[in-house]
């Protein structure tokens, strides 16, 4: 069995959980934020057996996509004081992050 963990934007959050319900595969959803916008995230525990693994990225790919936005400079990190730019700036967010590991044990009690 394999564990997915996969960190998204709250954005895709409820979709994503909507796929991946439809396609049988179980969640569990934690809220987390980024370190580099302090946006809100969603991080789903997903575990699968391996040959599934495939089918939940490629649903995790299909509904988490990648968007740009505009941001005021002061969301940035290391921007401060006279330094700071007076336009906001275009960033990349979404999308998703994961991470995939063997789980040794399994249990529902």
């Amino acid at each position: 069995m394999k564990l997915i963990i996969a960190v998204v934007s709250d954005e895709d959050s409820n979709l994503l959980a909507d796929n991946l319900n439809r396609e049988g595969f179980g969640t569990t959803k934690l809220c987390s934020s980024g370190g580099f916008l302090k946006s809100g995230n969603t991080t789903f525990l997903i575990a699968t057996e391996e040959d599934k693994v495939e089918q939940a990225l490629s649903i995790i790919k299909d509904t988490c996509k990648g968007r740009r936005r505009m941001i005021a400079p002061e969301k940035l990190p290391g921007s401060f004081g006279a330094f700071n730019l007076a336009m906001p700036v275009e960033v990349n967010v979404g999308g998703a992050t994961v991470f995939i590991l063997n789980i040794e044990q399994f249990l529902k009690l």
